[in-house]
């Protein structure tokens, strides 16, 4: 139902944990945002009666609550001290795959072998083109089976050089947890599009996409995994005290690039993900908005009760606070309040025959509070508007609870670009600024609103800097069209194909 851009997964990994199955379980749930179609667990175990390593594994359609609601899949199935774990967000393709459901888990002539991947490879296709004509047969559409692949033919003597090796041949923006028979292996791909951080709890060593995977767990955050950094976790870690790292080069004329959208839209405001709080960072971004838009720049009309500021919950209630409270500041009159109630326990929609599907599915997931609304001046704050078609209902919805105005803030720059880089847009042509040529008084009236306003790119930037000085470079393609990895006509191939 959501009009939202969708990132592709969420990845968690533990070693040396008793319950190491219950802990990713925990994990997963804290990353539910980042994936809701599948849910997986791969654990590594020495099986006694066998005397042999093995990797149990459960996984299936629907949350992790879903698919694990049988206690008896950690009690009698998910053995071992080491797991790893994943949420996914599939493409329409897919989603009805049960092959594409991650972790993957192999046995080859180096022993039993498991990945997670978060992001996408660039260079699928030409991976997957080498391969077959090698003669391997592929068995799901994900290009996570890739990595496996290119592992399984290294002619490198050991696991790990075999999977340093993998590491060197794949493109794009990623990370992933590789489990082995005595590892624990994180990556981050060299540019740092996507996010992931190590965590401790005891004696035991974690990674997960954000920090609230940690919080779940009581664990303590330690770093976040570099930008090339492949981080190697095993018995000699716990001897020593620290991971291993080696490290990644990255290609020529490019920088680290973390994707900005997950400041804005996709990360939990409780977690930190390149090194600040989501929610420090979007409170800047609401103060950012506010100066470049100001109360009285859009309002039309006088009313004798300030005007109030509302978000759309939840991604979008801290830039909403800032930009209230930074309109304050600045001598403009105005209210945070809680306008729209968001229902978190939406499964899926029945829709009869005859109903508007989009605006019941928007319906049932948000509601308004009528007598905040009625008569007033409304500021509705968004993170972002891809198509259009969401916002315009819930625009419809918050009209029959009579406000005198609306006026729309979206505390991002219009999209306008695809992105390359492992987060899931429509194609160019459906992005609701492209639609009306980015004339925001198009996109207003088309979405039924007094007056749109978006933040700049510039603004966008100048407000994540401000609040994390100390973070590296961002990739902002999305919005600018300025891509920190060259685009290739090979990348834009594997763009319409995979998404």
């Amino acid at each position: 139902m959501s009009d939202k851009p969708h990132d592709y997964c969420g990845i968690f990994g533990i070693y040396n944990h008793p319950e190491a199955a219950v802990h990713t379980y925990y994990g997963l749930h804290a990353l539910q945002h980042r994936g809701q179609e599948s849910a997986g667990i791969v654990t590594s175990w020495f099986d006694p009666l066998k005397s042999i390593p093995v990797m149990p594994q459960h996984k299936g359609f629907g949350l992790v609550l879903n698919v694990f609601e049988d206690q008896k899949i950690f009690t009698g199935k998910l053995h071992g001290h080491a797991a790893i774990g994943h949420n996914r967000y599939s493409t329409s393709g897919s989603a009805i795959n049960s092959t594409n459901i991650q972790p993957f888990r192999v046995h080859y002539k180096n022993g039993n072998l498991a990945i997670g991947h978060n992001g996408n490879l660039t260079n699928a296709t030409k991976l997957r083109s080498k391969l077959e004509n090698r003669g391997v047969i592929f068995q799901s559409t994900s290009d996570t089976e890739l990595i496996l692949h290119l592992i399984s033919h290294s002619e490198k003597s050991t696991q790990l050089d075999q999977i340093l090796d993998a590491l060197q041949e794949i493109e794009g923006a990623y990370c992933l947890v590789l489990l082995t028979d005595d590892k624990l292996i994180a990556v981050r791909d060299p540019n740092g599009f996507r996010p992931l951080a190590l965590g401790r709890k005891d004696d035991s060593w974690i990674v997960a996409s954000e920090t609230c995977a940690f919080d779940i767990n009581d664990a303590e955050y330690i770093r976040d995994v570099q930008p090339g950094e492949v981080l190697i976790i095993d018995r000699e870690t716990l001897e020593s005290g620290e991971p291993r790292s080696r490290f990644l080069e990255r290609k020529p004329n490019t920088n680290i690039s973390q994707c900005i959208f997950e400041y804005v839209y996709f990360a939990r405001p409780d977690s930190s993900i390149f090194g600040e709080n989501t929610d420090k960072i979007r409170r800047k971004i609401g103060k950012y908005l506010a100066r470049e838009h100001p109360i009285p720049d859009v309002t039309k009309t006088r009313n004798e009760k300030h005007p109030i500021v509302i978000s759309v919950p939840d991604s979008s209630n801290t830039a909403a606070l800032g930009y209230a409270h930074e309109n304050q500041k600045l001598g403009y009159e105005c209210k945070y309040e809680i306008g729209l109630i968001r229902n978190h326990y939406v499964g899926r929609t029945f829709i009869s025959p005859g109903q508007a599907s989009r605006d019941l599915k928007v319906r049932t997931k948000f509601n308004t509070v009528k007598g905040v609304l009625k008569d007033r001046i409304v500021f509705l704050v968004d993170d972002s508007i891809v198509r259009g078609t969401t916002s315009a209902h819930l625009v419809k919805m918050i009209r029959k609870a009579g406000p005198s105005e609306i006026h729309f803030l979206v505390s991002s720059p219009q999209i306008v670009n695809p992105c390359f880089y492992g987060m899931d847009f429509p194609s160019p042509e459906e992005l609701i600024a492209n639609v009306y040529d980015k004339d925001t008084d198009r996109i207003a009236n088309a979405i039924g609103v007094d007056s749109l306003r978006y933040l700049s790119p510039k603004g966008l930037v100048d407000a994540v800097k401000e609040a994390h000085p100390k973070g590296f470079g961002y990739c902002t393609a999305c919005f600018t069209g300025e891509y920190p990895v060259p685009v290739t006509t090979q990348m834009q191939k594997e763009e319409n194909e995979y998404y």
